[in-house]
């Protein structure tokens, strides 16, 4: 945390999370910043541990507010508890932050401090990358979501849009190791869409997520957004774990020891599954930040080419 709070000497964006050292951000924005003709325009890691206190997020979020050249930050991992800490202190929530509590955009405009959540935007583009079209009217699967974070809660939100019509999953299961956030989740998302029958199921120990996991319908759609294989060791399943067939397997995590996206490749083949990894997430998730942070528009063959840059 030295230095971190020093006065920005050129444009800033900051990157509050974990462990943002070893995110390849680091290494690719420079490179984005170049190709999107940002001049001077440079990043910096925020680390809290997760759970920080008020004092310490609040001192983040102050320092960027006052500070001229500090542009804005992407959050993650933080993004429900900076939200609850920190929300008296911006001029604009947009509306999916307000609906999510969580925040995982901090910008400035027209004199305005901003918070948005972006999250339900980048996971739906994601998604859009691997769920086929009309999905759910087709097969009729199941969403589980392991994890009860801002990841979980923006997808539902993304999965049960009304725009979307009858192509909405009928069933979206939630479930966690903890009470608390499921009974946070089932606050912000009971009553989304009269379409869609949220369960929320406390799952104290992987053996357990197994058992959910294997009373799904084939062509069900399964994420890992617990942060495990990224901010901790580890996977929500066991080895023992069964996954249902003709399913879509997600694993947003795009680095660390992805054990849960192990587990579901040695499944591929047997249960005909499609495992997606995290780098779509990952590339929507920063550009919809940057272009937000620096208000620029960061879309088709300009998106195409800074994941092209990234994958360098």
């Amino acid at each position: 945390m030295a230095n971190i709070y020093e006065k920005a000497t050129q444009p800033t964006i900051y990157f509050i999370g974990v462990t943002t050292g070893s995110s390849s951000i680091m290494k690719v924005f420079p490179k984005w910043a170049q190709a999107l003709g940002l001049k001077d325009a440079v990043i910096k890691g925020i680390d809290f541990k997760p759970h920080s206190s008020a004092e310490e997020y609040r001192e983040a979020v102050t320092f960027i507010k006052n500070d001229p050249l500090s542009m804005g930050a992407l959050v993650t991992t933080h993004k429900i508890d900076l939200y609850r800490t920190c929300e008296d202190l911006f001029d604009y929530v947009d509306p999916f932050a307000k609906q999510l509590g969580e925040v995982s955009s901090i910008s400035k405009k027209d004199g305005k401090y901003c918070a948005h959540a972006k999250d339900p935007i980048s996971s739906g583009l994601a998604l859009e990358n691997f769920v086929p079209a009309n999905y759910w009217t087709d097969f009729d699967g199941d969403v589980l979501l392991l994890g009860a974070g801002g990841s979980s809660l923006a997808m539902s939100v993304y999965f049960t849009q009304e725009k979307f019509g009858d192509n909405v999953p009928k069933k979206i299961i939630i479930a966690n190791r903890s009470q608390p956030r499921l009974d946070e989740a089932k606050r912000i998302l009971n009553g989304l869409n009269p379409k869609t029958k949220f369960e929320f199921i406390l799952n104290p120990t992987p053996a357990d997520n197994d058992r959910t996991l294997a009373s799904l319908k084939p062509h069900s759609v399964i994420v890992n957004a617990t942060g495990l294989g990224k901010d901790a060791p580890g996977s929500p399943l066991t080895d023992a774990c069964q996954f249902p067939k003709d399913s879509l397997v997600w694993e947003i995590n795009y680095r660390g020891n992805l054990l849960f996206k192990d587990q579901a490749e040695a499944q591929m083949k047997e249960k005909n599954l499609h495992v997606e990894g995290g780098w779509t997430y990952f590339i929507h998730g920063w550009t919809q930040v940057i272009a937000e942070v620096f208000h620029i528009s960061i879309e088709g063959e300009i998106l195409e080419h800074l994941s092209e840059i990234a994958k360098q």
